[in-house]
């Protein structure tokens, strides 16, 4: 666990941040810069875990952590510099995000002092890597209609696991999975589920890819049969409070790191424009300056959403950003075909080899479907935000 004291500004935070990575994305770590990301999960697996193990001896991951649990205990505005001088210095993507920022900051908030010491050490020092069990066929960002079931087994005290999920995202790069699962028979919608902590390396788990637009491969479906599941994060029954708790971390600080690489991608199709002679075209002109607009919109909102937040996990107003940034992005990629015109139809070779845009333009399709579709997120906004009647169910 690390000793490191979070620095007492923001800005000395900030600086040595930004030193540490110049002095260190060097020698075999300097090809690493712009690998990985939506899309491009793939690239450069191996490398970009070695990368943040290295990372992790340094005392570099987990910076919003409490101290006492390996982490820096970094202020929310110490987090922001983080991921945005991160983001700045066109480090790699992140192979552990899921463990550090979602199920790290679960397990503090929901999990016994026996969990958090398994797992918590093991996440901030990169040696497991964690997967997320929400979506089903039937249930994607309905997540209360999920149908997997969840056993108790007095004998062996312990979870028995059937069901399936779908679209989880690294699951084959993944040693562990955190699950929700309907734990009590009879029960329907956000009741009777329970937050599972499933190992993927034992029998009854199987994992299959999923064949994306991209041609790659990040998401997976998970068939449970007989899988064994030794923990249970909160009380059993309450897993819908602890998932809704996981997704406002999914939305919380490193949504700021995000912005700076979507400034990157507008700032290079602009460019872009500017060469091919796109931007002579006053309508795409237009488009350009409404995405920069919006992109400071989104930035505005962010921050706004952020703050007096002190876990870096926002509340239900966290749904007007995730609207915001996904409607974004894929218009941006929309953009940049236009702006690349019909070249940007033509994989650069056999068998189907993409370039930036061509991936950006497919990948994003699903920016507002993961993590909870548009309609969903206007529906916690009319509902929770603004405190419209409930919407009729059956």
């Amino acid at each position: 666990m690390s000793s490191v004291e979070a620095p007492t500004t923001v800005e000395s935070f900030r600086t040595e941040i930004r030193s540490w990575l110049r002095a260190n994305l060097t020698g075999e770590f300097a090809a690493l810069r712009g690998r990985g990301g939506p899309g491009r999960e793939h690239e450069a697996f191996a490398e970009r875990l070695a990368w943040e193990r290295h990372m992790a001896a340094a005392g570099w991951t987990c910076v919003g952590w409490p101290v006492e649990y390996g982490g820096r205990g970094a202020t929310l505005e110490q987090q922001v510099a983080f991921h945005e001088e991160y983001a700045l210095a066109d480090a790699p993507a992140r192979v552990n995000h899921i463990g550090e920022q979602l199920l790290g900051p679960t397990l503090i908030a929901f999990g016994t002092d026996a969990q958090r010491a398994r797992f918590l050490p093991e996440i901030a020092a990169v040696r497991e890597l964690w997967c997320q069990g929400y979506s089903e066929p039937d249930a994607g960002s309905d997540l209360a209609n999920v149908r997997t079931r969840a056993t108790f087994d007095e004998e062996r005290g312990d979870w028995v696991v059937d069901g399936q999920k779908i679209w989880t995202s690294l699951a084959r790069e993944s040693q562990w999975c955190f699950v929700v699962a309907r734990a009590e028979p009879g029960s329907v919608r956000h009741r009777g589920l329970s937050y599972l902590l499933v190992p993927l390396d034992r029998p009854g788990v199987d994992i299959r890819p999923i064949a994306q637009l991209t041609g790659t491969s990040e998401f997976n479906e998970v068939f449970f049969d007989g899988a064994r599941a030794p923990h249970v994060v909160g009380a059993p029954g309450d897993g819908w409070r602890v998932a809704m708790a996981t997704l406002g971390f999914e939305r919380g600080v490193s949504t700021l790191g995000q912005q700076v690489g979507f400034r990157r991608e507008l700032e290079t199709l602009m460019e872009l424009a500017r060469r091919n002679g796109a931007a002579d075209d006053p309508l795409i002109r237009d488009r350009l300056a409404r995405a920069w607009i919006g992109l400071t919109a989104i930035r505005c909102n962010a921050l706004r959403m952020l703050e007096g937040v002190d876990a870096g996990a926002p509340g239900p107003e966290a749904s007007i950003g995730k609207i915001y940034w996904a409607t974004w992005h894929r218009e941006l990629g929309e953009l940049a075909m236009d702006v690349r015109g019909a070249g940007g139809m033509i994989a650069a070779g056999a068998p189907y080899d993409l370039d930036d845009w061509q991936r950006l333009f497919l990948f994003s399709r699903a920016d507002t479907l993961y993590a909870g579709s548009n309609e969903i997120q206007r529906t916690i906004i009319a509902e929770r935000v603004l405190g419209l009647p409930k919407e009729a169910r059956a």
